[in-house]
């Protein structure tokens, strides 16, 4: 009967970006953690990689049949979509609150972000995009998280964009202000000009899935998202490779700072497609090699 159960489970890699400990991909790791992939009878291997771009290479490659990454880059189909927006946030230092309200005040600014391919610097195109704000009239510094830190408390530049465990540290402390925040689906569509998805999983175009391996996985993720909204971070800790904790502190405050980022049903409408396409297109031109179908919706799987 074992044996008879262990044919009938698919076997997928899911190639993820990294680092491992990037909330915006936590519920695969508690889907796999907690057994909710092999309760739908598929067995899933996670492929940590270096970045977004590495997740997407190694989808393209055939090295992985689904990758976890954020839509930046090649637009393969859409299998569930995991955040809203990149879970970070724009700060000040408290003395600055008066000249910097928006993206568009950080014009001939200096802003650090912990490096290019981050999700830091994703949000910091987005929301230049959005503004209208062309990335050459500022000074970026990519500096890494500490180093923003820093920058932030010494007043070394104007602004800088990070995420959690630093964005509630550096407030409760007193050494910055949240001037745009991306934290949670209501903020980052007030900030971004209407509802949009950040992360998600992705088939290559051609080479999806069956429908019913689909299906599997989504049962699987759904009930990840809501075990991740609902749980304690104590709770989830237990299972999870401390690869995926790290300080037991910090995961605390990152899953604090994602909970209300993720689509709990990991649908997007063609809508909330279009305004993220527009977004990346404003904020730089994609890679000849990528073609756009004329219409968002094909890149959606039913």
């Amino acid at each position: 009967m074992i044996a008879s159960l262990v044919l009938l489970q698919t076997a997928l890699t899911i190639a993820v970006a990294g680092p491992p400990t990037s909330p915006e991909y936590l519920p695969l790791h508690v889907a796999l953690a907690e057994g909710l992939f092999t309760a739908q009878q598929v067995s899933v291997t996670l492929r940590s990689t270096r970045s977004d771009a590495a997740a997407a290479e190694m989808l393209a490659s055939g090295q992985a049949q689904l990758a976890a990454t954020s839509l930046d880059g090649v637009p393969p189909r859409l299998v569930w979509a995991l955040t809203a927006a990149p879970p970070v946030a724009l700060l000040v230092a408290p003395g600055r609150t008066d000249t910097i309200r928006s993206a568009a005040d950080l014009v001939g600014q200096t802003v650090a972000m912990p490096a290019p391919g981050t999700a830091e610097d994703q949000a910091l195109g987005l929301l230049l995009a959005r503004a209208g704000v062309a990335v050459h009239h500022l000074k970026i510094l990519s500096l890494g998280e500490r180093g923003v830190v820093r920058a932030l408390e010494g007043g070394e530049v104007a602004a800088g964009v990070l995420g959690e465990p630093y964005v509630s540290r550096l407030v409760e402390g007193g050494q910055a202000v949240v001037v745009m925040d991306l934290r949670t689906a209501k903020d980052a569509a007030a900030v971004l000009g209407g509802s949009t998805v950040g992360a998600a999983l992705f088939a290559k175009a051609g080479a999806e899935p069956p429908a019913a391996t689909i299906q599997a996985l989504r049962a699987a993720l759904q009930a990840a998202v809501a075990r991740v909204i609902s749980a304690e971070p104590a709770a989830l800790q237990a299972r999870l490779p401390s690869s995926v904790i790290g300080s037991p502190g910090d995961f605390a405050l990152r899953l604090r700072g994602a909970r209300d980022l993720f689509l709990a049903d990991g649908r997007v409408t063609v809508e909330q497609l279009d305004r993220s396409l527009e977004l990346l297109r404003v904020r730089a031109p994609l890679p000849t090699k990528v073609k756009l179908p004329r219409k968002p919706e094909r890149l959606l799987i039913d």
